[in-house]
């Protein structure tokens, strides 16, 4: 693998509430194609190098979302919407026209939002393991939609760790990485942290969670999106789920009569992988990079 940080560089770009912090891998040429890059719902742009590392010849762009990574302190209100008009900031900021849009977990339901209201501004979608319903009973509370969802994802960001190496102890027991402990990994889980020893906490807002979270599941914006599929989109989903568990976010049973009420979508089952792996490991970001290079049939 090429060294990761050879074309990475940050800027910050000005957003309503303040400045969004954006990670981006520079293209070799001006005329090359711009790939924005959507991370999940407590991660941050460094959940992508793996991808970012197979797109040489493209503009890679990978916001920390609002209340994420060095965006946390980002003020106002989020939801998908808000989330999008962020990220039209950021490509006017790059000067990009369009790009290829790439969004994992709820960054999928970002991106579907984003091309909903800006389809101008994309070429292409790209869903990594979320953009559809989730089958949540009804009648769920806030509480109880994370709790499900996110399990000790969500919880560990009510926790406080005396030091970075406390805070990978804590994810070296997580299942999702038994197989995938990578430096990448690593340093993606020292960037979410926050504060000083021995207090030091991840830097996911839960508020603004919470908000995004709601969103996500009420109203009507992503069923509006997915109705209108206003670009050509195709949706990767991970054989395990978030606690590298089978069955996965969308089961095998469900998923036939997800993609019947959306015929306009496209999709390409990941095998070996789970909720997390689909984009950091290597075999992950494989069938991502594929796919935006439009060749899903790569993937064997």
């Amino acid at each position: 693998m090429t060294d990761p940080t050879a074309r990475y560089r940050t800027v910050d770009v000005p957003v309503a509430g303040g400045d969004l912090r954006v990670g981006v891998w520079d293209a070799p040429t001006d005329a090359a194609p711009s790939v924005l890059l959507i991370h999940g719902v407590t991660a941050s742009h460094l959940s992508w190098p793996f991808v970012a590392d197979r797109l040489p010849d493209a503009q890679v762009i990978a916001p920390d979302l609002g209340g994420r990574g060095r965006s946390n302190a980002l003020v106002g209100p989020a939801g998908l919407a808000a989330h999008a008009h962020d990220l039209v900031a950021v490509l006017d900021a790059l000067e990009v026209d369009n790009a290829i849009v790439v969004g994992h977990s709820m960054g999928a339901f970002v991106a579907l939002v984003l091309a909903d209201l800006q389809p101008e501004r994309v070429s292409r979608v790209v869903l990594v393991d979320g953009g559809l319903p989730l089958d949540l009973p009804e009648g769920l509370s806030t509480d109880e939609i994370i709790r499900l969802v996110l399990g000790p994802t969500a919880e560990r960001l009510a926790m406080r760790f005396a030091s970075g190496d406390d805070y990978l102890d804590f994810w070296r027991g997580h299942p999702a990485f038994r197989r995938d402990w990578t430096p990448e990994l690593e340093r993606y889980l020292a960037y979410d942290l926050v504060g000083d020893e021995p207090e030091l906490r991840p830097a996911t807002s839960y508020a603004t969670l919470v908000e995004d979270s709601v969103d996500q599941n009420s109203g009507t914006a992503i069923a509006d999106a997915l109705d209108r599929l206003p670009r050509p989109t195709v949706l990767l989903t991970a054989a395990r789920g978030l606690l590298d568990q089978v069955p996965p976010l969308y089961a095998e049973e469900r998923l036939p009569g997800l993609l019947a009420a959306h015929p306009g979508l496209g999709h390409v089952p990941v095998a070996d992988v789970n909720h997390y792996t689909i984009v950091l490991s290597a075999r992950g970001a494989d069938a991502v990079a594929a796919v935006v290079h439009e060749q899903p049939a790569a993937l064997g």
